[in-house]
């Protein structure tokens, strides 16, 4: 592998392309008029322009994104994740051009991308599955095929992911709405409106296996993630390993990981995702299976001590697994930092990045795709960054996660920042209680009611004011004798600064 093109964007791009440098390999970015001054173009050695079309359809372009790899003498294509990264027919594409795709085969893709032919693979290696049922667009038909799985259920895109093509229903009547709501949104996002019914498992855990195959049976498990923290199936906060499993699920869960995987050569980075009730011991059912690298890999990396986009990479280029897995050390967790607004519904957030300032320390990472003087668009997926703290304990990594939080500083555009660190410090965190439903349950605003942030826009006068009202926000509190906060606001934490750079002390 000499020329490696990165056909994604954000921070996964910067990412990618930075393990592909230190392994000496020559790299192409590409990217959307949207993001000419974005961050990743700057991290390769080429960067392509896809064109100034509609901003999100670029990188869904297979034969532009192939183009630009022939152009720039590209030898292999990374899809990051997103976009083009579980998509088969891109996969093969790639293939047909004579380029390595840096993933699974366009089969493995296939078999596992399709929900409903997974959970038939899943049986077949005779891992637990959940009651399900196929749709066939009669409305009495598929009321009676409700009434086979039994309420409550959940509608879901066979084609889906990420939480989309996805509703929850507890009762006949609203049967009909979510299952035309489900498609809806399903053909908008995959271009595929088929959608099937599943047993819907009340309060879960989400608990996912990372594997790697060498695309010849050998398949490793690295541990798993739980990835409970959900908003609207949407996962928020992250950690490995699992603190609501013990050894003995867990090596089953590793096991039927590897049964599953070995059966198809899988190759590359993939996850099996679980879910784990609260309601039986050791109760479990495969979800789905991700067929390419997931956000939350690098809690994966912080306790084994591996780099996986490199694996990606080695074993692409024909290099060999490890015999057997490193061995998992302390505890690491991943909090996503997004462009959105808790105190009004988790809007969507844009503006310009003023100042910044990433956390850093024993045990703290972060991937980011920020820079001063960046404009954050809304056309795009949230998320700006991901902060990863790791601890030889897990009450470690969480308070190193909540003073990372504390010191991360964006000014500019409103983020989720000061949500995640009351998430990290609420009570069902520190148990290791939260489910897939905890804060569907509960106003997530609420649990960030007690936050004084405000949106900025890009003048002083704004920024001024925004810094006046926080203060009236702390005085009003103590005043009528309110909690004060539990740590330090933004404002608290910059120091002596001058907008626009200066000198710090």
């Amino acid at each position: 592998m000499k020329r490696l093109l990165v056909a994604n964007r954000g921070e996964i791009a910067c990412r990618i392309l930075t393990t592909a440098r230190e392994l000496g390999i020559d790299t192409v970015a590409v990217y959307s008029d949207a993001d000419r001054l974005a961050l990743h173009p700057t991290y390769a050695d080429r960067a392509i322009a896809l064109g100034p079309d509609d901003p999100m359809p670029v990188y869904l372009d297979v034969e532009r994104v192939i183009d630009a790899a022939r152009s720039a003498g590209a030898d292999a294509i990374h899809p990051g994740y997103g976009f083009l990264a579980e998509s088969a027919a891109f996969a093969a594409a790639v293939e047909k051009a004579g380029i390595t795709f840096v993933g699974p085969s366009p089969e493995a893709i296939t078999a596992m991308g399709d929900k409903l032919r997974a959970r038939e693979l899943a049986e077949r290696c005779k891992l637990p599955v959940l009651p399900a049922a196929t749709l066939g667009g009669d409305a009495k038909k598929d009321a009676k095929a409700a009434a086979t799985v039994g309420f409550p259920l959940i509608v879901k895109a066979a084609a889906g992911g990420g939480g989309r093509g996805m509703r929850v229903v507890h009762e006949k009547a609203e049967l009909a709405e979510a299952i035309a709501s489900a498609r809806r949104e399903a053909a908008s996002a995959f271009g595929d409106d088929r959608v099937y019914l599943e047993r819907y498992v009340s309060d879960p855990h989400h608990v996912e296996v990372q594997v790697f195959g060498d695309g010849r049976g050998h398949v490793l498990a690295l541990g798993e993630r739980e990835c409970s923290v959900q908003r609207r199936h949407q996962k928020i906060i992250e950690e490995a390993p699992a603190a609501c499993i013990d050894d003995r699920l867990r090596a089953k869960l590793a096991e039927s990981a590897i049964k599953l995987c070995s059966s198809i050569d899988y190759r590359g980075a993939g996850t099996v995702e679980f879910i784990v009730s609260t309601a039986g011991e050791g109760e479990h059912f495969f979800l789905e299976m991700n067929t390419r690298l997931q956000v939350e890999h690098p809690v994966t990396e912080a306790v084994f001590g591996v780099d996986l986009v490199r694996w990606q990479l080695e074993t692409a280029a024909g290099g060999k697994l490890p015999d057997v897995a490193p061995t998992p050390r302390g505890h690491a967790i991943e909090s996503r930092v997004c462009a959105e607004d808790p105190s009004r519904g988790f809007l969507p957030t844009a503006g310009t990045v003023h100042r910044l300032e990433h956390p850093s320390g024993p045990g703290i990472r972060v991937d980011s795709c920020l820079y001063e003087g960046l404009e954050i668009p809304v056309v795009y997926d949230s998320l700006l960054a991901k902060v990863i703290a790791w601890g030889p304990d897990r009450e470690q990594a969480r308070r190193r996660m909540i003073g990372a939080l504390e010191r991360f500083v964006l000014l500019g555009v409103r983020t989720n920042v000061e949500f995640l660190a009351e998430l990290l410090a609420s009570e069902a965190f520190v148990a290791a209680t939260f489910t897939t439903s905890t804060l569907d349950r509960q106003d997530p605003a609420a649990l960030a009611a007690s936050g004084a942030g405000v949106s900025l826009r890009d003048d002083e006068a704004t920024i001024a004011t925004a810094a006046a009202a926080v203060a009236a926000t702390s005085g009003r509190a103590e005043a009528t004798g309110g909690s004060p906060r539990a740590r330090p606001g933004p404002w608290e934490r910059l120091g002596t600064w001058r907008l626009g750079g200066g000198s710090r002390s």
